[in-house]
């Protein structure tokens, strides 16, 4: 995603760099790029899904002041019923966010939505003024499988066609979710499934935001054969540290870290954003929920995906 090969980390200040080329126009446009094994290391823009920031019910300053000092880039931030933003404020309340975090330096390059179609509730006004605040895509709300897979994607593409239109004319991008099954199976967390739920979309309207984590839990090994399939429409890499067995874990304590994941990415020129989920247990089971345990785990996880990134 960089403007030029050029340019080099080392060369920007880290949040020059990110201005520069990650969160520039073409920034979730372009993805990922096969350009062979001589590419630079991966460095993308590293962000934080900030559903975490509930637990403490921080207001939008005081949620940008942890991003800036736990060395983010920006933030994910959640735009769907129960968020931080709630779809019915988001003209008023994504303006307000973003300038907090402008403030400090930071970027919104994506939110997260609750959107699966063109009527769904505030959907274009959430769109339009999250593309008027530079942000680039929004991760498509969850669908829940049903029993007639085969109508189901049926009607979930004549959905996305429309959503697609929409996404052309605004100019931004949907992305679409692996997820493994937790009390609900979720359409797409089958990556077979997503395969068939992206095919035939541009990817710079409907895209993918593949979580390695999710897709090893669904898969196993066998994930890689099917990221190979879909690797053309990734747009934005979600990363959480899991066991094979499922159990979310600290960064660097589980299985993501030797699934060979990040060399995949570095050998395909990618630079698609990052996106931290902190689903492991931060807070010692609630007895230590405050801000500077939660500061420590993004510090923590950002600190390990570093390190993913280098040795890849």
């Amino acid at each position: 995603m960089k403007n030029s090969p050029s340019l080099s980390v080392g060369a920007l200040s880290r949040r020059c760099f990110l201005v520069k080329t990650a969160l520039g126009a073409s920034a979730v446009g372009s993805g990922c790029a096969r350009v062979g094994f001589a590419a630079e290391k991966l460095s993308p823009p590293v962000v934080v899904f900030s559903k975490v920031f509930q637990a403490l019910k921080f207001d939008f300053e005081a949620a940008a002041g942890v991003a800036a000092e736990a060395e983010l880039d920006g933030i994910d931030c959640p735009v769907r019923p129960g968020g931080e933003v709630l779809p019915e404020r988001a003209v008023e309340d994504l303006p307000r966010y973003a300038e907090a975090l402008r403030q400090r330096g930071l970027q919104m390059p994506l939110i997260t939505s609750a959107i699966t179609s063109t009527g769904s509730p505030h959907a274009e006004a959430i769109l339009r003024t999250a593309k008027k605040l530079g942000v680039r895509c929004y991760r498509l709300g969850f669908i829940e499988r049903a029993s007639d897979l085969a109508q189901q994607l049926r009607e979930v593409k004549a959905q996305l066609k429309d959503l697609a239109a929409l996404n052309l004319q605004i100019g931004l991008g949907a992305v679409f979710q692996n997820h493994s099954p937790s009390g609900r199976s979720y359409l797409g967390g089958d990556l077979g499934e997503l395969r068939q739920i992206v095919s035939g979309f541009d990817s710079a309207q409907v895209g993918v935001a593949f979580d390695v984590g999710h897709a090893l839990i669904v898969h196993g090994d066998g994930w890689r054969e099917h990221f190979e399939k879909l690797r053309a429409h990734l747009k934005v890499a979600y990363v959480k540290d899991a066991t094979r067995e499922g159990r979310w874990v600290p960064f660097g304590e589980g299985d993501v870290g030797q699934t060979g994941y990040f060399k995949m990415l570095q050998q395909m020129g990618c630079h698609a954003p990052f996106c931290l989920h902190i689903e492991f247990d931060w807070s010692d089971k609630g007895k230590n929920k405050t801000r500077a345990a939660l500061v420590k785990a993004l510090e923590g996880s950002r600190r390990v995906l570093k390190e993913w990134l280098a040795a890849a």
